[in-house]
């Protein structure tokens, strides 16, 4: 059942990686087009997390009302995080404000001493813009990778930590606003590392924060337990 679900996984980040492949890169990272992304991701997250705690808490009312598994995370788990924080800068020009999102899914395949190794994929932005001196840029940077992470909870019900690293691919595009405006775009290798924790406060349901150089430098969201 796991790995047919990894499968049904793997088939549609196939196919995300086949709209980047045959789209124009000014397309894909023209700035209008991140004005109306903007407009939509937060929204996005935020229908999806409510549609999920719904249901969650729909389960939990016809369960024991206890926080679930002592570790969540165990061998047949997935998670599924949508989170929303600070944007990683892949290129080192600069940021001013940089905003991030990502959304990841994990499986826990091993068992590793008295954790639980998962593998699984992840997708994401970071975006920013800024002025100074007379000139202004915007920069962004999309990004399609595999993460593998360790968790442990510590036997405390519903808590659940981990570390990981990830490795993938990240479409960059970076505007200079001056008097001779000039941008470029290019495909770069994205390397992260992170450390985070999920709190369940229902047998299906969380909240949970990250921080490392993964897409994100830091953010907040929440973890759902499909299974």
């Amino acid at each position: 059942m796991v790995f047919h679900r990894i499968l049904d996984f793997k088939m549609g980040w196939i196919s995300i990686l086949a709209l980047f492949y045959f789209c124009k890169p000014p397309y894909l990272f023209s700035l209008a087009k991140f004005i109306k992304m903007k407009k939509v991701i937060v929204p996005f997250i935020l229908l999806v997390s409510s549609f999920f705690t719904q249901k969650s808490f729909s389960q939990t009312t016809h369960s024991s009302g206890t926080k679930g598994d002592v570790t969540p995370m165990q061998v047949g788990s997935i998670f599924l995080n949508l989170g929303v924080g600070v944007g990683a800068d892949y290129k080192g020009e600069g940021y001013g404000t940089g905003v991030g999102f990502k959304a990841s899914a994990e499986f826990g395949l091993w068992q590793a001493g008295p954790g639980v190794i998962t593998l699984g994929p992840e997708l994401g932005g970071s975006f920013s813009n800024q002025g100074y001196a007379g000139t202004s840029y915007y920069s962004n940077t999309f990004v399609i990778a595999g993460r593998a992470a360790w968790h442990y909870g510590w036997d405390v019900p519903g808590l659940d930590t981990y570390g990981g690293f990830s490795a993938g691919i990240g479409f960059h595009h970076y505007t200079n606003y001056n008097n001779n405006t000039s941008s470029s775009d290019q495909v770069i290798p994205a390397i992260g590392a992170f450390v985070g924790g999920s709190y369940f406060i229902s047998p299906t349901f969380g909240f949970n924060a990250e921080a490392g150089f993964d897409i994100t430098n830091f953010q907040v969201g929440v973890v759902f337990k499909l299974q």
